[in-house]
């Protein structure tokens, strides 16, 4: 068995030399060993990746390809890892550069896809925060902490953060990562919702475990309400143009409206109970203006900036 285990990385050579020290632990229990090609697209055209893949290599003890995409935007950086994929390959994995996997990520990514016959399978990503005196609103709200399933739950939708996707379901498919939200995000829910959509199980693996390394620079208000904008804004524009019912329609906007109209309601109340809950209500207003947003086809191009970690 062969896993293609895709990153795509842009200026964080910090960050992607953590990553390819754990990928270099990972270990397998439940499942027997594979074998893994870990495929390293650097989206910067200086190739500030190179340095990092080259002093890895003579330890890592998996095989390694490093390829650049010349083209800014994270979709063209992943559909450049998926055509870097060995054409044997039995599945692809996606993780992030800004991500650490537990030592049986992939053991258990592996296992539950075989348990529940999966076409995708994916895990949380919890957070490791890289300063270790966090605001206490930020642990109280648990603002970085991840919706979680039990082991086997169906999903709609799934993210490259941490994924295990049986590679001959993209054989038909041409620009697996649709290239307008090259800028935006929000790539991989457009695309996990087209498999859904056809049909494909999505399967969630509760103890398939990444861990996120949070800089100092996200544990702010300004970047939590943004991120929780961002993602019901992509959510909606997604389901908009995938699910084009009237019916539907009216309950995002309704959704939407709803999730303001609760902020709203809950922000004087919430001074009594604890800045968390402050933000929080704030949140519901961002996240509620998102939705209406996304629905109405605005899309904001956050990965013009990246942060280097």
């Amino acid at each position: 068995m062969l896993i293609s285990v895709c990153i795509a990385s842009y200026k964080r050579p910090e960050g992607l030399n953590r990553l390819l020290t754990g990928l270099n632990q990972l270990t397998f229990n439940k499942c027997e060993t594979p074998e893994i090609e870990v495929i390293i697209v650097d989206n910067d055209v200086t190739g500030s990746a190179s340095k990092v893949c080259t002093s890895q290599l003579l330890k890592f003890k998996w095989k390694m390809k490093y390829s650049i995409e010349q083209q800014r935007g994270i979709s063209y950086a992943r559909n450049k890892a998926i055509a870097c994929v060995n054409k044997n390959a039995n599945f692809i994995a996606f993780i992030d550069d800004d991500e650490v996997p537990h030592p049986s990520w992939l053991d258990e990514l592996l296992f539950v896809q075989q348990t529940h016959n999966a076409d995708v399978v994916t895990g949380p990503a919890l957070p490791h925060f890289i300063k270790s005196d966090v605001p206490n609103w930020i642990i109280q709200g648990k603002f970085f902490e991840p919706q979680r399933h039990p082991t086997g739950h169906i999903l709609k939708v799934a993210f490259t953060n941490n994924v295990l996707i049986r590679s001959s379901i993209l054989h038909n498919i041409d620009k697996i990562f649709d290239e307008r939200f090259a800028l935006s995000g929000g790539e991989d829910s457009h695309f996990f919702m087209r498999l859904y959509r056809a049909g494909y199980k999505l399967i969630w693996a509760d103890q398939a475990l990444v861990y996120e390394w949070i800089p100092e620079s996200r544990t702010n208000i300004k970047w939590i309400l943004q991120r929780g904008y961002l993602g019901w804004s992509r959510h909606s524009f997604c389901e908009r143009e995938l699910y084009p019912s009237i019916i539907l329609l009216t309950i995002r906007i309704t959704k939407g409206i709803a999730l303001i109209a609760q902020g709203l309601c809950f922000i004087l109340p919430s001074l009594f109970f604890g800045q968390h809950q402050f933000i929080k209500a704030l949140l519901r207003i961002y996240k509620g203006v998102g939705t209406l947003a996304g629905i109405a086809g605005m899309r904001y191009q956050a990965y013009k900036i990246t942060q280097g970690i």
